[in-house]
């Protein structure tokens, strides 16, 4: 009898153990779950004016989310989403590298839901659209990794194969660029600007000009006069020492 309980016991705790085993083996092996999702009723590669539909759960148990940050995947720029609906009073801003819907704070435990409106996805398999979520608290909740196996994985929406014969369409006009400015004219340097920033040679040939000697001349005449000087000494001595 006692024998039979023991077995009994040991089967049991076997069962448990592995029980428990499987549950761990199966937490840690699937992917990290995101909790900003994104679906699409036609998300198929290269289909136009397509409604894209996002879900950013709450995780604060104190502020209400107040701003979404999305940057868009490669293949679609900010010019060919707009806005289709959200929170009431939230305003839809598009950016350099994706887009930013906003307004008042949520309730606290309430998640946000919008969607876009993308003028043809591109032709791709998946498409990562990283999110900033903010709450009315100063946090921010990052989904921006690409593994599905990270702890703040980006929500991904799947594509289908483009359909036979699709192409891409011509994307958007970019906003007109502003008027080139005139170029700003070289202001006409003053005088004492100008005699400052020539050379000495410069500036003796601006002297030249107005009429007056320039300093190289004045030098020169100086050296000829000492020239004459000491040779009117030396003719001097030479016939006193004549005379004697």
């Amino acid at each position: 009898m006692f024998h039979t309980l023991s077995t009994h016991r040991a089967a049991r705790r076997l069962a448990l153990a592995a029980t428990a085993t499987t549950a761990l083996v199966l937490v840690t092996a699937g992917p990290a779950a995101t909790h900003t999702d994104v679906e699409a009723d036609n998300a198929q590669a290269l289909a136009e004016n397509v409604e894209v539909s996002f879900h950013a759960e709450s995780e604060s148990d104190t502020a209400g989310i107040t701003q979404l940050r999305v940057v868009l995947p490669e293949g679609i720029a900010p010019a060919d989403v707009t806005y289709g609906e959200g929170p009431k009073g939230w305003k839809f801003t598009a950016g350099d590298d994706g887009y930013t819907v906003k307004g008042p704070a949520l309730r606290t435990g309430v998640s946000a839901e919008y969607s876009i409106v993308v003028k043809q996805l591109p032709d791709a398999r998946e498409l990562a659209f990283k999110t900033l979520q903010t709450y009315a608290d100063g946090r921010t909740d990052r989904w921006i990794e690409l593994d599905e196996n990270g702890e703040n994985p980006a929500p991904v929406l799947e594509l289908k194969p483009a359909a036979p014969g699709a192409k891409p369409v011509d994307p958007s006009p970019s906003e007109p660029a502003s008027p080139a400015a005139s170029p700003t004219p070289t202001p006409t340097p003053t005088a004492p600007e100008t005699a400052a920033s020539a050379s000495p040679q410069a500036a003796d040939a601006q002297k030249d000009d107005e009429g007056g000697l320039s300093a190289g001349v004045w030098a020169g005449l100086v050296a000829a006069v000492v020239v004459a000087a000491v040779a009117v000494v030396l003719v001097v001595r030479r016939r006193g020492s004549a005379q004697h």
